[in-house]
């Protein structure tokens, strides 16, 4: 008996859901709610129920942060820096790495379901000699893409999952490549305390100071030396 095939329907029911939560998210005006100020308002209510029950605080911070990204909803950075603020650096961070893999993991499986075949369906000779190259070097490749912050975060997410990238592959790439940059938005994000009490905003750009960006890019150029050694040897043999 053929196994039946879902509909087309079913197989865009996922991005439906997506687009309708990223519209609903400003229609009711939830963005007000993942902002300094809103952190700021609530800094000592916040810091009641981590010290309360940092078990649940922990998991509800994961939660949120995991739908905000597999929604692709802004706000990634103020959760990080108020993770950093609330749990202290490293179990922020922690928290961080593990719910971004999980909501990118989530949001590059519904684009790969729903819109991997027809794009690549509809790809032309340039796309397909790109989607081989990223495929002989996807770890790689990808590390840099999260290594160094030129694209949107969830830029990144989607577009692995268009050059068929294994999810087992997207899951390393993303959880190693986002932490040196967790780490450093969660250390700020623990000074805000001194922040808000001076009245000022913490410096979201700090990632590009060359201090701090140079080690990064650094981990990325490593990260691009096996790519480079194998096409120095093909073009020796």
């Amino acid at each position: 008996m053929p196994v039946r095939q879902p509909s087309r329907l079913k197989r865009f029911i996922p991005v439906i859901v997506v687009a309708a939560g990223f519209a609903a998210f400003f229609a009711l005006g939830l963005q007000d709610y993942i902002s300094f100020e809103a952190l700021r308002e609530n800094r000592a209510w916040l810091g009641q129920q981590v010290a309360d029950n940092a078990l649940a605080a922990g998991a509800i911070f994961v939660l949120l942060y995991i739908v905000i990204v597999a929604f692709s909803l802004p706000g990634g950075a103020v959760m990080t820096l108020g993770g950093g603020f609330l749990f202290g650096t490293w179990l922020a961070a922690g928290y961080v790495v593990v719910a971004a893999t999980i909501g990118a993991t989530i949001l590059f499986l519904i684009a790969k379901t729903a819109l991997g075949d027809a794009l690549e369906a509809r790809a032309g000779p340039f796309l397909l000699k790109m989607e081989h190259g990223f495929q002989e070097n996807a770890l790689n490749y990808l590390l840099v893409l999260r290594l160094v912050p030129l694209f949107p975060f969830w830029l990144v997410n989607l577009v692995p999952a268009f050059l068929g990238v294994k999810l087992s592959t997207y899951v390393v790439g993303t959880f190693f490549g986002i932490i040196p940059g967790t780490v450093v938005y969660a250390s700020v994000g623990n000074g805000l305390g001194a922040i808000f009490d001076a009245g000022a905003e913490p410096d979201l750009g700090i990632i590009f100071e060359p201090q701090i960006l140079a080690p990064i890019v650094g981990l990325a150029v490593l990260a691009l030396i096996p790519v480079v050694y194998k096409k120095l040897k093909a073009r020796k043999s």
